[in-house]
């Protein structure tokens, strides 16, 4: 008779760790076409080795990856030393970042002259797998990256509507007629809730924009607006924004504390996290600019036609019937939903 295999919720926590790797190291030969033999060199493994375990994990599941028999050494410690732990670690984040074979097989050859415990590669694999993924970019990819990767706004990922609000401005690349007749490029300036990526306001302006201008932007974002279409208001918790000189006034810290909203500034001269908001920047100049008269990339002229409130008509417009009914690939969903 058959013995039932045994179920993942019997097995110890170190079984399903066990489990957990080993399926880990096998997954590309089960479900993207790798050959076992790529995998076993891959992770400096046998062949052999890696065919018993996708026979197991076929005949029964992630559990039958696990060893089911019982240890001699049961009730003993089985842990490395820590100078061991450390070591593996400290190879992990070495530059440039090696394989976890190669750092497996150095351990090993360290562990056999000093004596201790030959690490099983499981054990290697789990530890450095244990370190933290932002110290693991910090030391391979330097502190730009990490900074880009790991700002601030990313560890506080806004889960709903209003959570929190970013504040920035751009010129934009299309030349206008001013109040003259004269050839002039705008200023947009905006504020996008984070959760959704809806727009809560924005203010067009010749001029480079200004605390005031700032802050009647955020005035428009937390009041109802007119246009029932345009459904984004209220009071954020949080107000993300750059440390350009207008966004640091004294007017704006009062606004924000009048309002009961934390202000948080991105570190002066390190102007990162910013990729939400300049994803939306990217859409008005690809999907709305470019199909305009006067459209002027930097290093290109054109002809002025438009006058700033025929173009924020049609801004506005395009805004409210179009890039807010358009599904965004990170959310899954429209930013007017």
């Amino acid at each position: 008779m058959v013995e039932p295999p045994v179920p993942l919720t019997a097995l110890s926590g170190d079984q399903r760790a066990q489990a957990h790797t080993r399926f880990t190291i096998i997954r590309p030969a089960l479900e993207d076409g790798v050959t076992q033999a790529q995998v076993a060199r891959t992770h400096d493994i046998s062949k052999s080795t890696i065919q018993r375990w996708v026979k197991r994990y076929s005949k029964n599941g992630l559990a039958g990856l696990a060893d089911a028999q019982v240890r001699s050494d049961k009730g003993k410690s089985r842990r490395l030393p820590a100078e061991a732990v450390t070591l593996i670690e400290g190879l992990a984040l070495q530059t440039p970042p090696r394989s976890i074979a190669a750092i497996h097989r150095q351990v090993c050859t360290i562990a056999g002259e000093r004596g201790w415990k030959v690490p099983s590669y499981d054990s290697v694999y789990r530890i450095i797998k244990k370190l933290d993924p932002a110290l693991l970019t910090l030391a391979h990819q330097g502190v730009a990256v990490y900074r880009e990767e790991y700002d601030l706004l990313y560890r506080r990922e806004a889960t709903h509507s209003n959570a929190m609000w970013q504040a920035d401005h751009t010129p934009l690349d299309i030349v206008l007629l001013d109040e003259a007749g004269k050839p002039a490029r705008p200023w947009l300036i905006v504020i996008e809730d984070d959760y959704s990526r809806a727009i809560a306001s924005f203010r067009l302006t010749f001029q480079e924009p200004t605390a005031l201008t700032t802050a009647l932007a955020l005035r428009q974002a937390i009041w109802r607006k007119e246009d029932p279409h345009w459904h984004v208001c209220g009071i954020p918790s949080v107000f993300y924004t750059d440390h350009g000189s207008d966004f640091t006034s004294k007017h704006m810290e009062q606004v924000a504390v009048d309002l009961g909203i934390e202000l948080i500034f991105s570190e002066k001269g390190v102007p990162r996290g910013r990729g939400k908001i300049e994803r939306f920047f990217r859409s008005v100049n690809e999907l709305f600019l470019q199909d305009l008269p006067g459209y002027a990339p930097k290093g290109y002229q054109a002809e002025a036609r438009l006058s700033l409130p025929a173009f924020e008509h049609l801004f506005r417009t395009w805004l409210l019937s179009d890039y807010q009914h358009r599904v965004h690939s990170e959310t899954t969903c429209t930013p007017a939903e």
